[in-house]
C-alpha cells in the first residue's frame, strides 16, 4: 500500500484485509508492536485544527516502535501556498510544491490534511487541490481528511460497527443536522461510501436542499452494488429510521448554495429541529446507536440525553481511529509483508 487517499480506491476485500490486521496489532504484546516499525518516521502536514487525528496518528506510530513530527503552517512555521500559478507576495513564503517533497525526505510517509476550499463545489468533488499535493510526494501518502474524504475515519466507523455486531446488511441512517455554518463534505461522503461498501442498506436523511451530490451518492450506489447493499435518500425521519441498527448525524452544506453563504443560512433557517434527540430513535430499533466523527456541538447537533446515554459510540469510535490508522501505516511501512 503506497497511499490511503480515498477509501473508494480500497476493494471490500483489502478494507477487510485492515480490519483484520487492526485486530491483531490491537491484540498483539505491547512490547512485541515496538518491534514492528522501528525507526520509521511520520511526517503530519496539518492546514487545519485536528484533535483526534493529530494525536491518534502520533500515539499509533509511537506503538509501532516509530516517531513522527507535526507541522502546521503559519505556527511555527511558515505560511504554504497551494494554489498552482500563484504570484505569491502576500503572507505564504513558501510553496507546497517545494514544502511536501522537504518534508518526504524527513520521513517515511507523509500525512496531510487540507480541507475544502469552500468556494468551488467541481474543484472540492474532485479533490483538487489535495491531489495536486499528491502529485509531489514521493512517500506513502495518507489522506488524514481533505475536501471530499475522510478514509481514516470511515475505516474506524466501520471498524466500531463490526465490534459491537452491527449486521453488515444492517439498517445505516446517514442524517443531515443543523450547525451554525456551513460545514464541508468529506465526513458525509466518506461515511455513506464506507456504509455501501459494507453491504448496509443506507438512508440519507435530510431536508430538501441538502442532498448530497450525485457525484457522491453515485459512487456510493456502485459501492453498495457490489457488496449487496442499497443507497436512498428521503426527508422523512420517521420512515428513514424505521428498524435502523445506526444513526450517523453530520452537518453539510447545501451543493446549490455552496460558497454562498447568505444563500446557505436562508437554507438552514427554521432547521434547528434537525437536533438528534431521544425522539428520533422511536421508529428504529431498539439497540439502535448514535454514531459521529466528533467533535460535536451538544444540543445543537446532538442532544446530551443521546450523547450521553447508552446509544452513544462516539468515544468508541474516537479510539478506533488509533488502532485502524495503525493498521494502514503497517501495510505502508512494513515492508508490504501481509
Amino acid at each position: 500500500m503506497k497511499r490511503f487517499i480515498h477509501l473508494h480506491e480500497l476493494a471490500r476485500e483489502e478494507v477487510l484485509d485492515l480490519l483484520a490486521l487492526t485486530d491483531r496489532l490491537e491484540t498483539a504484546d505491547p512490547q512485541a508492536l515496538l518491534r514492528e516499525l522501528p525507526g520509521k518516521i511520520l511526517a503530519l502536514l496539518f492546514f487545519n485544527p485536528s484533535l483526534r487525528t493529530m494525536t491518534s496518528f502520533q500515539a499509533g506510530i509511537a506503538r509501532l516502535g516509530g516517531g513522527s513530527f507535526v507541522v502546521s503552517p503559519g505556527q511555527g512555521s511558515w505560511n504554504l501556498e497551494t494554489r498552482l500559478g500563484a504570484v505569491m507576495d502576500g503572507t505564504a513564503a513558501e510553496h507546497v510544491r517545494e514544502a511536501i517533497p522537504v518534508l518526504a525526505g524527513y520521513g517515511h510517509a507523509l500525512g496531510i490534511r487540507s480541507f475544502a476550499g469552500g468556494t468551488d463545489l467541481a474543484a472540492d468533488l474532485a479533490d483538487t487541490a489535495f491531489e495536486e499535493m499528491a502529485a509531489v510526494c514521493p512517500v506513502p501518502l495518507i489522506n488524514l481528511e481533505s475536501a471530499i474524504d475522510h478514509p481514516c475515519q470511515a475505516l474506524a466507523d466501520w471498524r466500531t460497527m463490526e465490534e459491537i455486531a452491527i449486521p453488515s446488511s444492517g439498517n445505516f441512517v446517514l442524517s443531515w443536522a443543523w450547525h451554525p455554518k456551513p460545514l464541508p463534505l468529506a465526513v458525509p461522503a466518506a461515511a455513506v461510501h464506507m456504509a455501501a461498501l459494507r453491504g448496509m442498506e443506507v438512508v440519507v436523511l435530510r431536508p430538501e436542499g441538502f442532498g448530497l451530490p450525485e457525484t457522491v451518492m453515485e459512487r456510493a450506489r456502485q459501492a453498495a452494488a457490489l457488496s449487496g447493499g442499497s443507497v436512498r435518500e428521503t426527508a422523512e425521519r420517521e420512515e428513514a429510521m424505521a428498524g435502523a441498527h445506526v444513526i450517523y448525524a453530520k452537518s453539510w452544506t447545501a451543493p446549490a448554495a455552496y460558497g454562498l453563504p447568505e444563500a446557505e443560512a436562508e437554507l438552514r433557517a427554521g432547521l434547528r429541529s434537525w437536533c438528534v434527540d431521544e425522539s428520533w430513535f422511536a421508529p428504529a430499533r431498539p439497540e439502535c446507536r448514535f454514531m459521529h466523527c466528533l467533535p460535536v456541538r451538544r444540543n445543537v447537533v446532538v442532544a446530551d440525553e443521546v450523547l450521553d446515554g447508552p446509544r452513544s459510540i462516539v468515544v468508541r469510535e474516537a479510539h478506533n481511529r488509533m488502532w485502524t490508522q495503525m493498521a494502514v501505516l503497517h501495510r505502508m511501512l512494513h515492508g508490504g509483508a501481509r
